[in-house]
């Protein structure tokens, strides 16, 4: 192998085995270094308009575009054959995805209904709101890989919610907009209307199906350093993404901390998070699948497209930046949750995926 190549898939290697680490990182350099993060987000390619309006071209969303792209690349539709012999694991996966979520947030409105300030109480359960309402994360086919889980039906997840994100991120968003009050509410209410459908062809849709025709056609037998490279590709892009989002909030956060907030919102976080995990276990029992099915589906209920979800944040709801925070803290948290799990339910299965 050439060293180059080499070096290539060592990096790689390393950022998926540190990336809780090195993404920590990222909000610490936001935190300290925050000007580079808020010019990424400022600056404007362009416009166009479009049926719903007008459709802005930032660099957040170009990059969003490229990892979905990226992701689209590692999806073989041959594949899809062996998941049509059970569609009722895929829509089990699929309902426990959307109906376990909106419980929960329906739940913890009424909760925080008795929070002592009702503007923090809503930009927590609109935070909430953008996170059920994106697609599941690429990021979980790595951690599904890593457990030696069903890489098809992790795949199969994605695609399927990312396919129908047009009808459920708006059924998602209007209800978050029922329980949720004031210019809060408005803004989700006109968000689903208007321009979530089109912010998800453009930028989620369409760049999943553009990879997903690129690898059909032009990259089938891509050498493994080629995979190396995407991988890195991606990692680098959902840094940048994460670190251009949180220069807008994490410095005011941290210089004037609201520990309150704080807390109960990670402990929100953590408890949708885990909700998530434990309903893959549920629909894996359910319909008495083995070892492998279940971490695709533990892995997938419980990790979220947030880079979506944060530059869907910098559209919609430009006017609360602290909506970003519960973002923020949950793509945190899925990657600790989703090392917990790895580590407890599945170590067995990533040492012999390890050693093959």
């Amino acid at each position: 192998m050439h060293p180059k190549h080499h070096c290539v898939e060592k990096v790689a290697h390393i950022c998926h085995r540190h990336f809780i680490w090195i993404l920590i990182t990222s909000y610490f350099m936001a935190s300290l270094f925050p000007d580079f993060g808020i010019w990424i987000r400022e600056v404007k390619l362009g416009s166009t308009t479009l049926l719903h309006g007008t459709l802005e071209f930032s660099v957040p969303s170009l990059m969003l575009s490229l990892l979905l792209f990226n992701a689209g690349l590692s999806i073989r539709t041959e594949d899809f054959k062996r998941l049509g012999r059970r569609p009722s694991v895929l829509l089990g996966g699929l309902c426990g995805n959307l109906v376990t979520p909106l419980a929960f947030l329906v739940g913890v409105s009424f909760i925080m209904s008795f929070w002592h300030n009702p503007e923090e109480a809503q930009d927590i359960l609109v935070g909430l709101a953008l996170i059920m309402s994106m697609p599941i994360a690429g990021a979980s086919t790595a951690w599904t890989q890593n457990a030696n889980g069903n890489l098809v039906l992790s795949l199969g997840l994605i695609l399927l919610t990312t396919l129908l994100s047009p009808i459920t991120s708006p059924l998602v968003l209007h209800t978050a907009g029922f329980v949720t009050s004031g210019d809060h509410s408005e803004d989700l209410h006109e968000f689903a209307s208007n321009s979530v459908t089109t912010f998800l062809g453009v930028w989620v849709i369409l760049p999943s199906l553009l990879g997903i025709l690129m690898h059909r056609f032009v990259f089938k037998q891509s050498p493994a350093v080629a995979k190396s490279g995407i991988r890195l590709i991606n990692y680098i892009l959902l840094l940048l993404l994460n670190y251009s989002n949180a220069s807008l909030t994490l410095p005011d956060a941290l210089s004037h901390p609201d520990i309150d907030l704080i807390v109960i919102m990670l402990i929100i976080v953590i408890l949708l998070c885990t909700l998530g995990f434990y309903t893959g276990y549920l629909i894996a029992k359910v319909f008495h699948l083995d070892r492998k099915d279940m971490a695709s589906l533990m892995f997938g209920l419980g990790m979220n497209n947030n880079g979506a979800g944060l530059v869907l944040v910098s559209i919609a709801m430009a006017d609360h930046s602290q909506v970003m925070l519960p973002i923020l803290f949950y793509n945190l948290v899925q990657h600790f949750v989703a090392s917990f799990v790895n580590s407890i339910a599945f170590r067995s299965g990533a040492e012999s995926y390890q050693s093959t």
